[in-house]
């Protein structure tokens, strides 16, 4: 069974830094690429990054360019999202997902890892 695991969510203050994980277990095949989502208290949730398990091509949604970085280890099958900067609207529920091949959505998802920014 296939299963992805957010860790490293918590209680950062502006200006801060944090880093998620998201470990992948129960998958021979390595996803296509792996991406990251937020959904804060009555929003819809949204793309916050994205990037190809080979190639390593990342994606940003504008509101975090330029403070987040994704990246993977493929040795630890583990992919990570470094928040930078870290601003108030960044406060919601973090959750990474699995894209199996460049034609499909993205089939898997882990349960979530809280992030709080304060003042």
């Amino acid at each position: 069974q296939v299963q992805l695991v957010e860790s490293g969510g918590g209680l950062v203050q502006a200006g801060g830094s944090l880093r998620l994980s998201c470990s992948v277990s129960g998958r021979t095949a390595r996803f296509y690429a792996m991406g990251w989502f937020r959904q804060a208290p009555g929003k819809e949730r949204e793309f916050v990054a994205r990037i190809t398990w080979n190639v390593g091509i990342t994606n940003y949604a504008d509101s975090v360019k330029g403070r987040f970085t994704i990246s993977r280890d493929s040795v630890k099958n583990t992919v990570y999202l470094q928040m930078n900067s870290a601003k108030l609207e960044d406060t919601a529920v973090y959750t990474c997902a699995g894209q199996p091949s460049a034609s499909s959505g993205y089939n898997y998802w882990g349960q979530g890892t809280q992030v709080t920014v304060s003042p």
